[in-house]
Formats: structure tokens, C-alpha cells, sequence
């Protein structure tokens, strides 16, 4: 499939986010296909995965586009989706088509520029790239950086953005306006109407996690509410 008809195949769709916390009994490859697999055969038009191992899982289960990350932490930086050219080879290597990095305007953790980022793995990996952003300024400049995507993922999850809450549906609908390439609205769409919002506010398709896939938060969020109410 080309880049082009990767990117057309997500139009107006769901891209359902398949993750969880590395300390779940759902962190499993093998898990983590099903769930892509349920989630593909009820009209998901693709899924985002993180790591290369869940990236291979998937793969071998659903043939929609992938959109892969690799989150990493590194000492001095806060950036950790895909930080780094070596990240988006791995995923790459493992079958994802799209590969999804932080394209925010925080220090990177080897100094290269998300231009350059952009350019190797457009270049070296022949794939589309998602830069995840939390600004419409980082937005205009991932695009200007050649991103072939840009999502509002991060709204909410920085420090310049943590006194907002997602979804940034303000953000998104100015990053319509002032972006030519695809604007992919993602963070905290819990609920289909959210998700219809969405794509009438200008999406081009919309990523929903949490409230699809999220037991663990989902549970403690619910436990959370009603531990008080609980005898003894």
C-alpha cells in the first residue's frame, strides 16, 4: 500500500489505540493482537501500537494500516514517543506503516530536530510519519518539518499545555484551519458523541484509546469513585 492510500485509508475513520501499562496482564503481545483484532473487526479502519513486539503481534492478525510508536524515556528530555531515529526503524522493521513520534517544541533527547527525524524516516524507512503536538505553534511546525499527519495527542500532556483538558477541540479546530496536511483528533475522545464531534469539527479520523481499551485506568477510575461508599 502507498503512503497516499495508507493516509486515505484512515479517512473519517477510527483508529483505536491498543495499549496498556507495562504492568498489566494485558502488556502481552499476544493480548494486545487480540484486542487490535477485535477492535479491526467491528470497523476500526486502523490501530496505534506501541513497541516493536506489539507492533509484530498485531501484524500478524489485522492487514489495516498500523500506526507504531516506541515509547522511550531518556535522562534531560521529556520527549518519549518515538524519541529517536533508532525507535522508528524497530517499529518500522516490526510492520507499522505510519510511524507516530513527538513532534512538540521540547528538547529532544539527542539534539536532532524533528525536521530530521521526519526526513530519515521518510527517506531511509519509506513511511508516513504522525506527529503527535500539544500546540497549534508545534502543529504549524511539524508541518512545516514535512509531517504527513499531525494529532492533538499531546494537548493536556505537557507542561505548557497540563492546565488543559482534553479532547483539545479548540486545538483542533484550529489546526483545520491553518493545516493542509490531515489533522487527527486524539486525547480524551470518551464517548461516541465525542468522536462525532470530532469529525465535524474538521478531523480527518479520530484515535480513541482509553475509553475502548483502557481496563486498568477504566477500573481504578471506577474504584476510585466508589471505594469510599465500600464497607470497612
Amino acid at each position: 500500500m502507498s503512503l497516499s492510500s495508507t493516509i486515505q485509508a484512515l479517512h473519517h475513520g477510527l483508529i483505536v489505540s491498543c495499549q496498556a501499562p507495562s504492568d498489566s496482564p494485558l502488556h502481552d503481545p499476544l493480548v494486545i493482537g487480540a484486542i487490535a483484532q477485535a477492535a479491526v473487526k467491528r470497523g476500526a479502519v486502523a490501530v496505534r501500537i506501541d513497541s516493536p513486539d506489539h507492533v509484530q503481534a498485531v501484524r500478524q492478525r489485522v492487514s489495516v494500516p498500523i500506526i507504531g510508536l516506541w515509547k522511550q524515556q531518556f535522562h534531560g528530555s521529556d520527549v518519549y514517543i518515538t524519541p529517536q531515529f533508532e525507535q522508528a526503524q524497530a517499529i518500522a522493521t516490526a510492520g507499522a506503516d505510519i510511524i507516530a513520534i513527538d513532534a512538540t517544541l521540547r528538547h529532544r533527547p539527542d539534539g536532532t530536530s524533528v525536521t530530521d527525524l521526519i526526513q530519515r524516516i521518510h527517506q531511509e524507512l519509506g513511511r508516513a510519519v504522525m506527529a503527535d503536538i500539544d500546540t497549534i505553534e508545534a502543529a504549524i511546525a511539524a508541518e512545516q518539518a514535512g509531517a504527513d499527519l499531525v494529532g492533538t495527542t499531546l494537548y493536556g500532556y505537557t507542561a505548557e499545555t497540563r492546565h488543559c483538558t482534553p479532547p483539545g477541540f479548540d486545538l483542533l479546530a484550529a489546526m483545520v484551519e491553518r493545516l493542509r496536511v490531515p489533522v487527527i483528533g486524539e486525547g480524551g475522545i470518551s464517548s461516541p458523541v465525542m468522536a462525532r464531534q470530532a469529525l465535524q469539527s474538521g478531523a480527518y479520523a479520530i484515535v480513541v484509546g482509553t475509553a475502548i481499551t483502557g481496563i486498568d485506568q477504566l477500573v481504578s477510575a471506577y474504584q476510585t469513585e466508589i471505594q469510599p461508599l465500600q464497607p470497612g
